[in-house]
């Protein structure tokens, strides 16, 4: 890794202006962390590619995974952490296929922190502290809810990590609690 944190922050936003896209880099920083300590990886480096990931979503939304290479090199960050950043949109905008184990949680959780988000909108605490996988599950089999949030890429990224949805959501709603504040969501 050829960046820490506080660049990374300053990197981001000099691509992305939008609270809410600055939130949703937020909230994929803090679950892909949650899931690095889980698997026993650098909580850093994955926080640091979750930030990272919409990094030219934008200014450049045409381009979205096309444009980030050369933004991330201009930066000075190295090949490994530019691939794990463009295998995100594999099958939907880019031809990068996620391999590593954190590139596949980055490629499976990116949709899933918008559900995620959705939901704890429409409890009555709009909290993420109260928030269960249950919760989720079910807000995901309505079919006019979070529209934009593509169902597939998610179940597709659960069995390419071999886990179980429920236990991805719950470790999606933990990183996410960790930031609650910062997004609206405590």
């Amino acid at each position: 890794m050829s960046i820490d944190r506080e660049k990374a922050l300053e990197l981001f936003k000099t691509y992305n202006q939008s609270e809410n896209l600055y939130h949703h880099a937020l909230s994929v920083e803090a679950v892909m962390r949650r899931f690095a300590i889980e698997s026993h990886e650098d909580p850093e480096y994955w926080g640091i590619v979750g930030l990272l990931h919409d990094i030219d979503y934008g200014m450049y939304p045409d381009e979205h995974c096309h444009k980030a290479p050369e933004l991330l090199r201009k930066a000075g960050i190295d090949e490994a952490t530019i691939h794990a950043i463009v295998s995100h949109g594999w099958t939907l905008c880019s031809d990068v296929e996620p391999t590593l184990p954190m590139e596949k949680v980055l490629f499976t959780i990116d949709e899933l922190t918008g559900l995620v988000h959705a939901t704890a909108l429409m409890r009555p605490s709009r909290s993420l502290n109260d928030l269960t996988a249950s919760s989720v599950k079910k807000k995901w089999k309505t079919k006019g809810f979070a529209m934009g949030v593509n169902r597939d890429i998610i179940t597709q990224g659960a069995g390419m990590l071999g886990m179980d949805l429920d236990t991805i959501i719950t470790l999606t709603i933990e990183g996410m609690r960790t930031i609650g504040t910062q997004i609206g969501l405590a």
